[in-house]
């Protein structure tokens, strides 16, 4: 058992007489808790060993930590100024924020209650009566009315003798904990979430645009052919196909229209706003964001102290364990102090007379002798929900590595792709260049201009998503390295103020 100093002391106002001749007894006493009260039962939490690889499988090599600063900010790094003010306004005004933030408020406060239990609790009362008995009942023969006051203080401590409250001070600390890790942790997941359908939203509107650009350029292939067919060099088949190539572009932009108001009124959900309120911020369109390069990966254990949602169930972890002695400490007896002194007079300037004061003072003790089993299987539910707790951070933790493994791959093999598709489209665009050019001249067939513009379309929208999921890829590796927020957040300050709290008329309903 672990041995600390417990110091307990209880005086009560006007007892001269009571401490002097108690002296002796809370002496020995105050042994008996100073030896007792720093014993703790259950095991004492040790942070899990986790074998990780010692460099990740598709990074170069290093030895060098990486450090969470050097991820932090990390949506700058795309260049983009109104995708960090949307930011921002999401940090400040997502609800998922706000309830993680008086979840820490919970949290905080649930820990100041786990404290008070270490201490003495004391009560007090007052009473004011007034009482008359009638003649028949009276033993002068006569009506007697008379007042009664009296006054007081309870108060009991229970010796904390083998840890179970201070065992609840542990779990309420390891909740504090793990509900920062989870406000981190919600931020992270904000930010990776506002910067991807950002860039959703700007892959659309230039997909979109394309589609109208192309179109518009079919729409003109149509009107050149309607004039050959016109002038006898061009059949009516030409004119038919030529029509059916640019209603079928056209036919693209409201889906893509569609998918970019979905990501816009995703975008205004997030930051805690109406859907559309942030059409004015994105309505004139831009560049889809991108980043040269990739964040450092640094090693594998960084993801245990990067990764708010790995350091999140490493707390709850240790939360389950100090719950196992708390379930264990109610195996052993319990002691408790009890005192009282209280005070009786027909007047108030009586109360405080020696002859009117009473008081009492003792030990309780409760010993459990028979449940039934029920504390020994509160003990066996505490410790399987250890085990639960224990696979859950480790799963955390392979989850973590995978996702950076996944995302190092993703953003690498997107990146060559992306090149590959721009050399293709800039070959298509020649292609179709030359086969209009060859077609006003008579030197080609009117397929080979739809099958060039159809082409050119379909590598120029591929290559734009491309450019989407190369962001999107360089996003989800700086969320999966455990980039995110690192500026103060106020959590103390409630969403909803609370007025009119004290004591005052009922409303009627």
């Amino acid at each position: 058992m672990r041995m600390t100093k417990t110091v307990f002391a209880m005086s009560l106002a006007n007892e001269r007489a009571f401490r002097a001749a108690n002296l002796s007894r809370m002496a020995g006493v105050s042994v008996v808790v100073i030896a007792l009260a720093g014993c703790a039962v259950g095991p004492d939490y040790v942070a899990p060993g986790q074998l990780l690889p010692a460099s990740w499988g598709n990074a170069p090599k290093t030895r060098k930590p990486l450090e969470a600063r050097q991820l932090s900010q990390w949506w700058t790094k795309l260049g983009d100024t109104r995708l960090n003010r949307i930011v921002e306004r999401a940090v400040a005004g997502n609800l998922d924020v706000a309830s993680a933030k008086a979840r820490i408020r919970e949290a905080r406060a649930t820990r100041r209650q786990a404290i008070g239990a270490l201490f003495p609790v004391v009560d007090g009362d007052a009473s004011a009566t007034r009482s008359r008995s009638s003649a028949a009942t009276s033993a002068s023969g006569s009506n007697n009315t008379g007042n009664l006051f009296q006054g007081g203080f309870d108060a009991s401590f229970e010796l904390d003798l083998f840890g179970a409250n201070a065992r609840g001070v542990e779990v309420s600390t390891y909740g504090a904990d793990a509900a920062d890790a989870d406000l981190r942790a919600v931020l992270l997941t904000l930010i990776g979430d506002v910067a991807t359908n950002y860039v959703e939203a700007r892959g659309a509107q230039a997909r979109a645009s394309l589609a109208r650009r192309t179109a518009a350029s079919q729409r003109e292939t149509e009107k050149l052919t309607r004039n050959k067919f016109t002038a006898g060099s061009a059949s009516a088949l030409d004119v038919e196909r030529a029509a059916a190539q640019a209603a079928s572009t056209e036919a693209a932009i409201p889906t893509l229209e569609a998918a970019y108001a979905q990501s816009l009124h995703q975008l205004g959900v997030l930051t805690g706003e109406e859907p559309t309120a942030l059409a004015r911020v994105l309505g004139n369109g831009g560049p889809i964001p991108g980043a040269r390069g990739a964040p450092p990966a640094g090693i594998p254990a960084d993801v245990l102290i990067n990764r708010p949602d790995v350091r999140r169930a490493e707390r709850q972890l240790a939360q389950s364990t100090a719950r196992i002695g708390q379930a264990e400490a109610a195996l052993y007896p319990r002691v408790s102090l009890t005192g009282n002194i209280a005070t009786t007079a027909l007047k108030t300037g009586d109360l405080a007379k020696n002859s009117s004061i009473g008081w009492s003072f003792g030990p309780t003790l409760s010993v459990p002798i028979f449940n039934g089993g029920e504390l020994r299987a509160a003990v066996e539910v505490a410790e399987a929900q250890r085990d639960q707790s224990d696979a859950a951070f480790r799963l955390a933790v392979l989850t973590a590595l995978q996702d950076v493994e996944n995302a190092l791959v993703n953003l690498s093999k997107e990146r060559v792709r992306a090149g590959k598709l721009s050399s293709a489209a800039a070959s298509f665009r020649e292609a179709a260049r030359l086969s209009r050019s060859l077609y006003q001249s008579g030197a080609a067939s009117f397929l080979d201009v739809l099958d060039a513009e159809r082409s050119l379309y379909s590598a120029e929208d591929t290559l734009l998503q491309s450019r989407v999921a190369t962001t999107s890829n360089f996003v989800a590796l700086n969320k999966a390295l455990g980039g995110g927020w690192d500026r103060p957040v106020e959590v103390e300050l409630p969403r909803v103020v609370d007025t009119n709290t004290g004591p005052h008329l009922r409303a009627a309903y």
